[in-house]
């Protein structure tokens, strides 16, 4: 599976996850699946930025 595909498969997954959050007091299993996720969508971006780089070498 590309980065691409990746990334917008967790994009895919924020999104949902956000479409069930409470208007007040989150349970904090979902913040620290939010905060997973943007951790994760970050690292994958950094890795296709990455590659995207050692392809124009």
């Amino acid at each position: 599976m590309s980065y691409q595909q990746q990334i917008e498969q967790i994009v895919a997954r924020i999104v949902d996850l956000k479409k069930r959050w409470p208007a007040h007091t989150p349970r904090q299993s979902m913040v620290e699946e939010l905060e997973q996720l943007e951790e994760e969508l970050e690292r994958l971006r950094e890795l296709q930025k990455a590659m995207g780089a050692n392809n124009n070498s």
